[in-house]
């Protein structure tokens, strides 16, 4: 059986093709630049782009095993080749489907809901890794700046990873949906205090009002439309966000990886 990974140098597609390898399945690699790409030997690595459908063909000859993402392109806009991708799929003999969704369903679902194939969706609540976007200010001033610190149950990547690993190779999550969260809910300041930790330094965390958010995001070119959604998100998070469920572990059968956990895995990107 060979499974393809799409978005395989992505946050959460890496992970799922180191794991692969691991369980010593034979793993090809989907890429828009192969050249770029650093897997480990025993991956094949393929040249492809999910928003042109007809170059993924040669990609999916012999895969049985596939993982979707939605979203796609340097700007990450959602897929609008859902039909095309399901279909070449089909044609090729895939039977089993792991689908990372946004939060807003869009063509690759519709497009799957409406045929054979057996999948699994994803979604989570935010990424761990989103935590990167504080290195610079960490690095440079021992401080983060966020706007709004409501608890968040972030969750580790490679768990995303590990869910999609058994919905690709293990019997009976065909049909299923799984949330995935983090084993804690956690405010932006307790996460900065648990990367001081890793690190050793005493960082210092700062609650931006709507003022200071806006202003920050306009200088740095963020679109109007997309600051609103930050405030959105900064004065009335979504309640699912705060909210722990099981899921890693019963999918799994291990506990969530925690955030002291994931800081101490990437302590090195933080440190001075």
């Amino acid at each position: 059986m060979t499974i393809l990974v799409t978005g395989a140098t992505g946050t959460v597609g890496r992970q799922i093709v180191a794991q692969l390898v691991e369980r010593g399945e034979r793993v090809r690699a989907l890429t828009r630049n192969p050249a770029k790409a650093t897997f480990p030997d025993s991956v094949e690595v393929a040249c492809g782009d999910l928003a042109s459908p007809q170059t993924l063909a040669p990609a999916l000859e012999g895969v049985t095993g596939l993982h979707l993402i939605t979203l796609g392109g340097d700007d990450h806009a959602p897929l609008a080749t859902g039909p095309e991708l399901v279909e070449l799929a089909a044609k090729a003999g895939v039977t089993r489907v792991s689908v990372l969704s946004s939060w807003d369903e869009g063509s690759v679902e519709e497009a799957l809901r409406a045929g054979d194939l057996g999948w699994t969706q994803l979604q989570c609540v935010e990424f761990m890794a989103n935590a990167f976007d504080w290195v610079d200010s960490i690095r440079e001033e021992g401080v983060v700046r966020v706007f709004g610190d409501h608890p968040g149950a972030v969750v580790h990547e490679a768990d995303i990873a590990a869910v999609a690993v058994s919905a690709l190779v293990e019997e009976g999550h065909a049909g299923k949906a799984y949330l995935i969260t983090g084993p804690q809910a956690l405010t932006p300041a307790e996460r900065v205090r648990l990367i001081g930790a890793a690190i050793g330094r005493d960082l210092r965390f700062e609650e931006l009002d709507e003022e200071g958010y806006r202003a920050s995001m306009a200088a740095v070119g963020v679109p109007e439309d997309m600051i609103e959604f930050g405030v959105q998100l900064g004065v009335n998070p979504p309640e699912a966000g705060s909210v722990v469920l099981p899921t890693v572990e019963q999918v799994t059968g291990r506990p969530g990886r925690t955030f002291a956990q994931w800081a101490t895995e990437n302590a090195a990107a933080f440190a001075i």
